[in-house]
């Protein structure tokens, strides 16, 4: 994830941030996680760091603690790792130094790292190579912030301008040039891969990947994948069993955890003290009979993976990204969702993905959703630049791993436990919802899954191999499951290890023999020269020509966050090409933000033929100015052609106006259903000026709340009071979507759906309004009262200060029914409403 974006929101106009990356922070006796920014401004540049919750989105998720000038003194160099299990291509170390301080920062690997290396040698002047006597380093460039988020956060040209009233530390270090990120990338480590250039190099790339057999051979590698829900404990009992059961020991391990850490804290903070306990646990118990070389690490809330490699693998190991997918409440938070590493082993590209999916026995579809949004959202970047994101799919092998909840379909607890003691296992696996769902292929098509042989995995008592006792006795079921795709993959084993009893969860292991492409280099050779004398060869004058099969492309009805996809096809003419959406004279962008490519551009050898789909979404950021009818779904895109001719694409639609995304204001003046309103009427209405006091010159008197929001709360109130895990469990997508049409066409009275649906519904609702349903002034005192009726009365009817700050015409009583709605909600459900009114 870009997090230079939450940085960018912090800085002053002419400020830019042009790279971040997130690091550890090493000191003598701590590790604390940091944001490094690379930041312009009035033509100096500086690296600031920022201390930070959570993933930094938003302004408010960082605090400016120091800024480093670029000047005379400045220098960056690679600390070289002590241990001998260090692996190129795993975290690097890197000491970043100024005149008066020193950072020691571990930077993980891969493209932002590479990225952010890259851009501050480029501004490292030849002055600031760092081999000049210390003695003569400039003046202190370092400050310290008070400010924290978008409101007090110091920008940083005015954390430099002070920085000459800091306190100089007088450490005296003789530093090395400025190392490129291409030293901490070595060439071995990226094996034969080349860097790209122009069309020629495409097309090299494009036939070598075509003679691909002609020049590698297949060699066995073992892999161990586990996987351990261990519900929020800290490793008390030895991992051997699990990790170290056979007698040889694998070349790489796989090892996934979900909820490591169930504490409030780990949801919102990024840092949790059982990360290091678990990584220690898991390193210490490794296989004996070899050393190991800790790849990756990657944390989402409570989801861990730890990838190693045997040490005298670490030199084939290249290409190592990671990434994260949230797809707990309105699909984001992390809760819930998938963390995967990807990298290159030899010429094989793998992915591990290790993901914590929906719970509950009746969720079956929602974990389906869950899956396809994280083969959709999960993105890859790669290190050559230009080259487009690597989705899941785009690997030899994928490795897939987890606590992914699936249930067994309506059996009787007591059954089950008879046939688990008999072990008739395959008996019970008939019942098995992942089972029924592979087969019809609604989830996980073209993955694969062992012959289970083991008891279900969940629910325990902890501390033993007790079913669950509880007053919920959870039917026994395999939740925990490890699955894999692609070719030359022969699973050895696939089992649960009953000795280990910390967790209500048992962990699972599996042994994978798979078959990986080893470069012969002297083919590789002879293969990369015969293509060359081939094209050296071609002389070919012609202009690259392509033909579409649609240039007019008409979405129908297009609906508040409902995709629709218009397929086209390019197909190539007899000269290789590369085509691209670019973007038209003085826009930003390729096309409206409502509309995207995909792909958006690529390659085409002669005479072949690719598939782009033009994807219309309408979300909370162009939904307002499309209900008011101020923006049009009218856009023309520019296809061009390498060396060769743009061809033009008309796209056009009609957009339903929907509740989502239309003021307070407005729907308070709509008494009719959104849908049966004239365009003129929408527009006038959300386009009226927002003081209080001019209501009579509208008509009728507004409602005193929108009857859309009304029914969302009435519903929740009578039905969800007493639901578990509300704001907190998904709804169903397409729940959400029959919610949405019943409120914008007035079919109020079958408002319908699962308390979750519903309750999405409304956080996406408040998360669309242009306008906060709270005003700024009065955000902080209507948190604090929230859990008082009295309080929030005595808040909500200052009829003086209400809407003033944002410009809303509510008056008094308004206020006070939504007050009183919020309220009543507040305190029926634990807060659970504040928090995420809050968050909101």
């Amino acid at each position: 994830m870009d997090q230079s974006v939450a940085i960018q929101e912090t800085l002053s106009a002419g400020e830019a941030c042009l790279a971040a990356v997130q690091g550890v922070l090493t000191r003598e006796k701590s590790m604390e996680s940091r944001l490094l920014g690379l930041v312009e401004s009035r033509g100096k540049s500086m690296i600031c760091v920022y201390t930070h919750r959570r993933m930094a989105i938003t302004a408010d998720d960082v605090c400016l603690e120091r800024v480093l000038l670029m000047q005379d003194g400045f220098a960056v160099e690679e600390v070289p790792q002590e241990s001998d299990l260090h692996v190129p291509g795993s975290d690097v170390t890197v000491q970043i130094m100024s005149s008066d301080a020193i950072l020691l920062v571990r930077l993980p690997f891969g493209s932002q790292t590479q990225n952010f290396l890259r851009e501050v040698r480029k501004r490292c002047s030849p002055g600031v190579a760092g081999n000049e006597d210390p003695k003569q380093r400039g003046k202190p460039l370092s400050v310290m912030s008070q400010g924290c988020g978008a409101s007090g956060v110091h920008t940083a040209a005015a954390a430099a301008t002070g920085a000459a009233a800091a306190p100089r530390l007088r450490n005296e270090v003789t530093s090395e040039m400025v190392r490129s990120s291409s030293v901490l990338v070595s060439d071995t480590v990226r094996g034969l891969s080349m860097q790209t250039f122009g069309l020629r190099d495409t097309i090299i790339r494009s036939h070598l990947l075509q003679k691909e057999d002609l020049y590698t051979h297949l060699q066995s590698f073992k892999f161990f994948v586990g996987t351990y829900n261990v519900n929020g404990q800290s490793p008390t009992e030895p991992l051997q069993p699990w990790l170290t059961r056979d007698a040889d020991p694998p070349d790489l391990y796989c090892v996934g955890f979900q909820e490591l850490d169930l504490s409030k804290e780990a949801f919102f903070f990024n840092d949790t003290p059982k990360e290091e306990e678990w990584l220690k646990a898991v390193t210490e118990n490794l296989h004996p009979g070899a050393k190991y070389a800790k790849v990756k690490l990657i944390r989402l809330v409570g989801i861990l993976m730890l990838l190693y490699v045997r040490s005298e693998l670490a030199v084939h190991v290249s290409e190592v990204e990671a990434e994260m997918v949230g797809t707990g409440i309105m699909g984001r938070m992390g809760n819930k969702g998938a963390v995967a590493i990807r990298f290159r082993l030899h010429n094989t590209s793998i992915c591990m993905v290790n993901a914590h999916l929906a719970a509950h026995t009746e969720e079956y579809e929602r974990r389906n959703q869950d899956v396809r949004d994280i083969c959709a959202r999960m993105q890859f970047c790669q290190l050559e630049p230009g080259l487009p994101p690597l989705a899941i799919g785009k690997h030899d092998v994928v490795l897939w791993l987890g606590d992914l909840n699936y249930r067994l379909e309506e059996q009787d607890t007591e059954r089950v436990k008879k046939l688990v003691e008999a072990q008739e296992f395959h008996s019970l696996y008939q019942h098995d919802q992942l089972k029924n769902q592979m087969e019809t292929k609604m989830v996980f098509e073209d993955f694969m899954e062992g012959d289970i042989s083991f008891p279900p995995t969940y629910k325990y008592n902890t501390g033993s191999n007790d079913w669950d006792t509880s007053e919920k006795c959870r039917t026994p079921a395999w939740c925990d499951r490890i699955l894999w795709k692609g070719k030359n993959i022969s699973q050895m084993s696939y089992q649960s290890h009953m000795a280990l009893k910390n967790s209500d969860h048992k962990p699972v292991s599996a042994m994978f023999d798979i078959g990986v492409k080893v470069v012969d280099k002297e083919l590789y050779r002879k293969a990369f020269e015969e293509i060359v004398r081939s094209l050296d060869k071609m002389e070919n004058a012609s202009i690259p020509s392509v033909t579409l099969s649609k240039r007019e492309f008409l979405f129908k009805d297009v609906k508040y966050m409902q995709l629709q996809v218009k397929p086209f096809t390019i197909r190539n003419g007899p000269v290789p090409c590369q085509f691209e959406f670019i973007n038209k004279p003085d826009e930003d962008s390729y096309c409206k933000p409502w509309l995207m490519a995909n792909p958006s551009k690529g390659f085409l050898l002669p005479d072949a033929e690719v598939t782009v789909e033009l994807e219309l979404f309408v979300n909370k950021s162009t939904a307002t100015h499309l209900n008011s009818g101020e923006n049009k779904l009218e856009d023309i895109l520019v296809l061009h052609l390498d060396r060769g001719k743009d061809y033009f694409l008309s796209v056009s639609g009609n957009y339903l106006p929907s509740c989502f995304g239309c003021p307070l204001q407005t729907l308070c003046h709509m008494r009719e259903p959104i849908q049966e309103m004239s365009p003129e009427a929408i527009q006038e209405l959300t386009l009226m000026p927002l003081r209080p006091g001019d209501d009579a010159s509208w008509g009728e008197k507004p409602l005193d709340i929108p009857k859309e929001l009304w029914m969302m709360v009435d519903y929740l109130y009578r039905n969800a009071c007493q639901q578990e895990d509300l704001f907190q469990q998904p709804g169903l997508r397409t729940e959400f979507e029959q919610i949405r049409d019943c409120l914008d066409t007035g079919m109020l009275d079958t408002l319908d759906g699962s308390n979750h649906s519903v309750a999405e519904a409304l956080l996406l609702f408040l998360e669309s309004l242009p306008e906060p349903v709270i005003c700024y002034r009065l955000y902080d005192s209507s948190l604090e009262s929230a859990d008082s009726h009295v309080l929030s009365s005595q808040v909500v009817s200052s009829s003086d200060l209400i809407g003033t700050n944002m410009g809303f015409a509510w008056n008094a009583p308004t206020y006070i029914t939504a007050g009183r709605c919020a309220a009543h909600l507040t305190m029926s459900w634990n807060n659970s409403f504040k928090r995420w009114l809050g968050w909101l």
